[in-house]
């Protein structure tokens, strides 16, 4: 049965109805600063907590609750009768319902506001408070998420109580978000990248329908500190998005943002499939789509410029899942929008990632993210690349390090006209490109060549220019190789492994 309750809450959405019923069933509401002001506006009967306390809020309300007789109230056992006969000595009445939401520090962390305004959203008394009740769960119930306040009312219409399962789950969601607040303030503070303890705070956007098969249960999660490309996008149009199309939207749009130029990337199974720049939106898509027109069917279409109706158009003409874009014209939006199911997303930031985690059997790999393209540009042969080369040979570098490895680009007027990767061996991916590459003239690849036998491919297949990290002991050989056909080689000394 529930006498007392302690309701302190930021977020005041829904608190009135809560408060109401609660005055209605009998049960005496404490509360603090701007929640006491609130509910005591609206006529809902109240108690200060500094009435109950006899201790005046201090420090610029940082010091409210934190007192033997509300946390007493909460912590009691109360079929422990050493703790009733304790706190009735000390005058402690028990607090049955603790309704606690905390300052918003995930906002305010990546709001545009002072360091020291930041540290006063670090909540103290709320996480105190709301811990002590998830503690003593099997006596107190324990409020946090507005959206739980309507089971509760029920049940508590309905029996006269909160259910001992209810409790107990209220109270593992109280130390499930103190895991994520408390890691996004630990993020906050530490200026270490790689903490004892990894606290990754990601909140869960929505339940998708399966994983990456059907058998697979899934769900997204967004970061709750920082910002970054897949949290707070939009989507225009289409059916709802499955776990491979967030997976392959992140990529397509992470390659296309390599760019200043127009560049319109297709993707296909988490690999690009076709890349291009082109003058304009349209030019782009029909270039990457003359790429590999076959794989761009059912796949994930890239630009980083505004759709246009010109290019909506061209894109229409087959099956795609998904048109990321940052802008799209309202008669863009018209034609695209004609094809119901197709996913029209809006992508209202840019990649912004430090880091990137990998999930292996009972562990986390953590990385600082790819985000250097060459530590530098040498040209190794007796031949150096024309500006053109030269142009084209940047851009398959910015492809090649979103092909799985070994990945292999050849491009043709500044578009990968042959991408090849995901193979154990380098040969086979070089073959796979320059046959599918027709007639380019330039080769990017993720990673050094361990043989000589790459450049033979591409004097055979036309390439006049070929760049590379280098760091190889048998560089020497790929060098006079190039020497010896006349073609140019530039080593970076960056390496874009993408396992």
């Amino acid at each position: 049965m529930i006498k007392r309750a302690l309701i302190s809450v930021f977020n005041k959405d829904e608190v009135l109805k809560l408060a109401r019923f609660l005055n209605e069933k009998g049960v005496e509401i404490l509360s603090t600063g701007g929640t006491f002001k609130h509910l005591k506006e609206n006529g809902i009967p109240v108690v200060e907590v500094s009435d109950v306390t006899g201790f005046d809020e201090i420090l610029d309300g940082r010091v409210k609750t934190l007192h033997p007789k509300i946390h007493g109230g909460i912590l009691a056992i109360r079929d422990n009768k050493e703790h009733m006969e304790t706190i009735k000595e000390k005058g402690i009445t028990p607090i049955d319902m603790v309704v606690v939401n905390l300052y918003p520090f995930f906002d305010k962390v990546a709001s545009d506001i002072s360091f020291e305004e930041k540290v006063e959203f670090i909540d103290i008394g709320g996480p105190t408070m709301i811990r002590a009740a998830a503690k003593n769960f099997q006596d107190v119930v324990v409020l946090t998420d507005v959206n739980d306040y309507d089971d509760v009312i029920n049940q508590i219409e309905e029996t006269g109580e909160v259910c001992y399962n209810t409790k107990k789950r209220l109270a593992g969601k109280v130390f499930n978000l103190m895991c994520a607040y408390d890691g996004a303030i630990s993020r906050f503070l530490l200026e270490d990248e790689y903490p004892e303890y990894l606290a990754v705070p990601y909140k869960k956007k929505m339940d998708l329908r399966y994983g990456e098969n059907p058998h697979q249960s899934a769900a997204f999660y967004e970061a709750a500190f920082g910002n970054g490309a897949m949290k707070g996008f939009d989507q225009l149009n289409g059916k709802e998005l499955s776990y491979n199309n967030i997976k392959d939207m992140d990529i397509a749009w992470k390659v296309v943002n390599e760019f200043e130029e127009t560049v319109c990337c297709a993707l296909k199974h988490n690999s690009p499939c076709g890349v291009a720049m082109g003058d304009t939106p349209v030019d782009a898509y029909i270039k990457a789509f003359e790429c590999d027109d076959t794989s761009i069917f059912g796949g994930i279409v890239a630009l980083n410029k505004t759709v246009d109706k010109a290019a909506a158009e061209e894109m229409v003409k087959i099956f795609l899942e998904i048109v990321i874009a940052p802008e799209f014209t309202s008669d863009a939006l018209e034609v695209l929008k004609s094809k119901k199911n197709l996913r029209v997303i809006k992508a209202n930031k840019k990649p912004s990632d430090n880091f990137e985690l990998a999930k292996v059997d009972g562990a986390m790999l953590v990385q600082s993210a790819d985000d250097k393209l060459t530590e530098k540009i040498e040209v190794v042969t007796d031949k150096k690349p024309t500006d053109d080369e030269m142009r084209d040979m940047i851009f398959g570098m910015k492809v090649v390090k979103y092909v799985k490895s070994n990945a292999i680009v050849v491009v043709k007027n500044g578009a990968a006209v042959g991408i090849g990767g995901g193979q154990v061996n380098r040969i086979w991916p070089a073959k796979d490109a320059m046959e599918r590459g027709s007639g380019a003239t330039v080769l990017a690849s993720d990673a050094f060549f361990p043989f000589g036998d790459i450049v033979e491919e591409a004097h055979k297949n036309g390439i006049k220019a070929i760049i590379q990290p280098g760091g190889s002991i048998r560089d020497k050989e790929s060098i006079d190789g190039c020497n010896k056909y006349g073609i140019s080689m530039v080593m970076t000394g960056t390496r874009h492994f993408k396992h």
